[in-house]
């Protein structure tokens, strides 16, 4: 299964990020979404599911009505999506996740923990300071995962 990780939208959803959308099997935004037609245009793109959760941005209907977490099996991997790594409300081991998105700081970030992947996959959003313009592909099969970064050429 091949996913799409993203973040950090602030109502900007680059023309770059749509082809990737529509070559996977599902997507899913960490928040910061920004407007509805971000997350219209998201669906209608993809062949797949789409999933969002709400980021601090996310403050008015609907939006605002978007779920804080989202526990997902996906490719036979437990994911686990949120927006600010800081809300983390569970143990990843005890619970059985496999994969954490997060994202709020812009900052693509990969890394392992006790057999968890906590994985951040930046901003597609408006630009923050030198950041790159980022996502990442998360491939899940037979619960193994491995993450490759996108740096958008801009």
């Amino acid at each position: 299964m091949r996913v799409l990780a993203l973040s950090d939208t602030h109502g900007l959803l680059r023309p770059e990020v749509l082809p990737l959308v529509a070559q996977a099997d599902a997507v899913l935004h960490a928040g910061d979404v920004g407007t509805l037609q971000v997350l219209e245009a998201l669906r209608a793109a993809s062949p797949g599911p789409v999933h969002a959760v709400r980021g601090n941005v996310d403050r008015t209907p609907p939006l605002s009505e978007l779920p804080e977490t989202a526990l997902l099996e996906l490719g036979g991997v437990w994911v686990y999506l949120l927006h600010d790594l800081n809300d983390l409300d569970l143990s990843p081991v005890a619970a059985g996740v496999r994969v954490v998105i997060s994202g709020h700081t812009h900052q693509p970030r990969r890394e392992e923990q006790e057999g968890v992947l906590f994985l951040n996959p930046g901003s597609v959003g408006p630009r923050r300071f030198r950041l790159p313009v980022a996502c990442a592909w998360l491939r899940l099969e037979r619960g193994r995962v491995r993450a490759e970064p996108v740096t958008l050429a801009l």
